[in-house]
Formats: structure tokens, C-alpha cells, sequence
């Protein structure tokens, strides 16, 4: 909207060109959803505080969780309101394709404020049953499809799929191009939904996430790098590089009242909006294999759970002490601002070497 406003004085106003460059717009964006998240985090935890929005805690959780309880959830609303704000605020409103990845945004944390609603109402860590959430998951999931493909976001050879360190290997998935888009976006919803157990893990996740796709948009946005690099050029896709600075601002933002011991939770609000935009723009920049290693923190997250599972089922014992991976450190003994920092910085590798596939094909 600002550089709808302000780019036609460009002319008479030296200086006012810069409006048109994304990086500066992406750089603005950040700073915007960063501050709005600062400003309004105390007024938001006063809020749910006072309206008695307290996180439930698992009994059967980890033991010292405990101390955990009467911490107010439901904060991602906040994280979602400093996206969408920000993200129209600096954002081309012509593109497409910052429209879908909103309705993905604010569609999957609509279901995720349903499912923390009912654990309040409820007063136990129990919401939505599972079927009820996968359906609406899987509703919204299948309008962003719908969009993507009405509107042919994903550029020329839609079907096609971009995978790491190969050049000329573009497999395509053809007609299962919409159950992939819908694996891709519940997939990452549920994989940063598992990994938001301990205080800042999963949004400083996402920051290192979010700080890797707005580079990979940016990419995949200009014609010349993306055909030096050899990766999808996706036309418009450089819009996106405002949504995912809007997202890691956001993200930055709300981690100085989600850092440890955290003042607010930000609950299935929060993380299944981040991670269903997180698997759309991925989708829509044709990089969604690349998200499993940059998101190879929320991989790890949620293949621990489905081995626990499986494991359990099939031979009657666990692999791991507790599940998700982070509860099984916990279980050994370590701190849980030791588990938090180590896990962040696997994530930063991971999203490094996810950058680094861009020379090494």
C-alpha cells in the first residue's frame, strides 16, 4: 500500500524510487512486523491474561512443565495480525500471490484459535479432535490449490518439481499435484505444531525458516539469478520475499516475550498459521523439497513422533524416552535453555547447507 501511495512522487520527491525494490520493501516489512509485535505484545499478554486464556499443561508431561501453567496462549494471533498488517502495508497489493499466501496464513491459524478455544473451554490439552482438524486443514488447504493453480502462481511447468543438487532433474508429479500441495502445507503446519513445546523453539525456528524463503523467493522473483543458479523462475514470486520478511519480523518480535521462561504462548494460533505459509510460498516458488533441510528442525520434530508412534504399535516400545525429539532431551537431564539453543543452531545449519544447494548442482 505505502509504495502504491508514495512511488508516483518519485518524480518531485528525490529518493522516492527506492520504493520500488523489493529488498527495501522486505527490509521495511521486517522492521514494521518486528515493531508492532513489540508494541502490542504487552497489551496482548494483559489481554489473554485478563480474559484468562491460560496454556493447559499435560499431566503427563514432562514434570517440570508444571510451572508452565497459567502462562497465557492464543499469542500467535498477535504474530498473524503483524504479518498481515505489514505485509500489506509494503507489498505490490497487484500480486496474486501475497493474497494466497494471507488466506493460507490466516485460514490455518483461524482453525488453530478453534483448537485452542476448545483446550480453554475445555481446561485440559485437549481441542479439536483429530479428524476435525484435518478436515479443516485439509478445506483450506484445497482452496489454496485451487487458487495456485487458477491463477498458475507456480510460473511456467507447474507440475514440475525443483529438486536439490540435481539441474536437469524436474520430475513431475502430474495429476497428484494437489494431494502434494496438500502434504506439503499440513505436513509443515503440523511439523512446526509438534516442535512448539518448549519457550522460543518453534518461532526461532520459523525466523530461520522464514529468513532462508525470503531469499529463496527473491531468487526464484529475478529472471537473471534465478536462470544463473538454475532454479525455477517463478514471475511475481519476489513479492514473496516481503511476506517472509514480514514473517521473520513477526517472528523476532514475539520471541522477546516467547524467550525463556516465556510471558505468552502462542499455541496452534500461532503454529499452524507459520507453518501452512511457510509450505505455501514454498509451493508457490516450487522449492519444497528445499524446505525439508531448511525446515529439517520441524522434520526431525515430527519424524520422532511418527517413529514413537509406529514403534509402539508395532513391537510395544518406544524409541525415545518422551516425544517430540525436544521432550526426549529433556528426559535425559538437559536444560531446557540448553535444548532451545542447540536445536537453533541445527536449524541455522540446516538452513545454510538448504542455501548452499543453490551452487552445488
Amino acid at each position: 500500500m505505502i509504495p502504491w501511495l508514495l512511488f508516483p512522487l518519485r518524480d518531485a520527491i528525490p529518493g522516492f524510487t527506492v520504493f520500488r525494490y523489493v529488498t527495501f520493501r522486505a527490509a521495511m516489512a521486517a522492521a514494521s512486523a518486528m515493531i508492532l509485535s513489540l508494541l502490542f505484545g504487552p497489551l496482548v499478554i494483559r489481554t489473554l491474561s485478563r480474559l484468562k486464556m491460560n496454556q493447559p499443561i499435560l499431566a503427563d508431561g514432562p514434570e517440570n512443565h508444571q510451572v508452565k501453567a497459567g502462562t497465557p496462549t492464543m499469542g500467535g494471533a498477535l504474530i498473524v495480525g503483524a504479518i498481515v498488517v505489514s505485509t500489506v502495508l509494503w507489498c505490490d497489493l497487484a500480486s496474486g500471490g501475497i493474497w494466497v499466501a494471507l488466506v493460507s496464513l490466516v485460514g490455518f491459524g483461524l482453525v488453530g484459535a478453534c483448537d485452542d478455544a476448545k483446550k480453554l473451554m475445555r481446561k485440559q490439552n485437549l481441542g479439536l479432535r483429530s479428524w476435525q482438524k484435518m478436515l479443516l486443514l485439509t478445506g483450506i488447504s484445497l482452496l489454496v490449490a485451487y487458487l495456485i493453480l487458477h491463477f498458475n502462481l507456480r510460473g511456467p511447468f507447474t507440475e514440475q518439481l525443483s529438486v536439490p543438487f540435481f539441474k536437469n532433474f524436474k520430475p513431475h508429479v502430474g495429476v497428484f499435484l494437489v494431494p502434494w500441495i496438500w502434504l506439503v502445507m499440513v505436513g509443515t503446519s503440523n511439523a512446526v505444531n509438534l516442535t512448539d513445546g518448549l519457550d522460543g523453539l518453534a518461532v526461532g525456528g520459523t525466523l530461520i525458516v522464514a529468513t532462508t524463503f525470503a531469499i529463496l523467493a527473491y531468487v526464484a522473483g529475478h529472471v537473471k539469478i534465478a536462470a544463473y543458479l538454475m532454479v525455477p523462475h517463478v514471475p511475481g514470486g519476489g513479492e514473496l520475499t516481503v511476506f517472509m520478511a514480514a514473517m521473520g519480523g513477526a517472528s523476532l518480535g514475539f520471541l522477546w516475550y516467547n524467550a525463556h521462561p516465556a510471558e505468552v504462548f502462542m499455541g496452534d494460533t500461532g503454529s499452524l498459521a507459520l507453518g501452512g505459509a511457510l509450505g505455501t510460498v514454498a509451493i508457490m516458488i516450487k522449492q519444497e523439497l528445499l524446505l525439508v533441510i531448511a525446515g529439517g528442525l520441524f522434520v526431525l520434530e515430527a519424524v520422532s513422533v511418527i517413529l514413537q508412534v509406529g514403534s509402539f504399535k508395532l513391537r510395544g516400545k518406544r524409541i525415545f524416552r518422551m516425544a517430540p525429539l525436544h521432550h526426549h532431551f529433556e528426559a535425559l537431564g538437559w536444560a531446557e535453555s540448553k535444548i532451545i539453543a542447540r536445536f537453533w543452531i541445527a536449524g541455522l545449519v540446516m538452513a545454510l547447507f538448504a542455501l548452499s544447494t543453490l551452487k552445488l548442482r
